[in-house]
């Protein structure tokens, strides 16, 4: 008697037994289906009957692995600190304005507004303070 394998919703955390991987079900390619590795990477084909849903732990630690690789890619500080946000000038009103705005903004998570602000202050304190 032949049973049916098993179907998942896509997006499923499955753990392929086979080659001892963790990953994110994508859909079906075929008789295989397709999982991509947890934070993105390439995918692979495996085998229905080799599959079962991960456990937490192997979810935790796949998630883990993939924070850990991006934490690795980054790229590392440019010169000149412009990996830092730019200090106000002491009694300087545009300094404080430009400051104050990067502080709302990153309280409202406006992570662009941030930026934004980081590249005014710069620019005023290259234009006023350094000449």
């Amino acid at each position: 008697m032949r049973t049916e394998p098993a179907t998942y919703e896509p997006g499923t955390v499955l753990y392929d037994t086979a080659a001892a991987k963790v990953g994110e079900y994508r859909g079906r390619s075929g008789a295989r289906v397709m999982l991509r590795p947890l934070g993105g990477g390439r995918e692979w084909e495996a085998e229905p009957a080799v599959l079962r849903p991960a456990t937490d732990r192997e979810r935790l630690g796949a998630s883990l692995r993939a924070a850990n690789d991006r934490t690795l890619a980054t790229p590392p500080a440019t010169p000149g600190g412009q990996d830092r946000p730019p200090l106000p000038v002491p009694g300087c009103e545009a300094c404080t304005w430009l400051a104050d705005r990067r502080e709302t903004a990153r309280a409202a998570f406006d992570h662009s507004a941030v930026t934004d602000a980081n590249v005014l202050l710069r620019q005023h304190q290259r234009k006023e303070h350094e000449g």
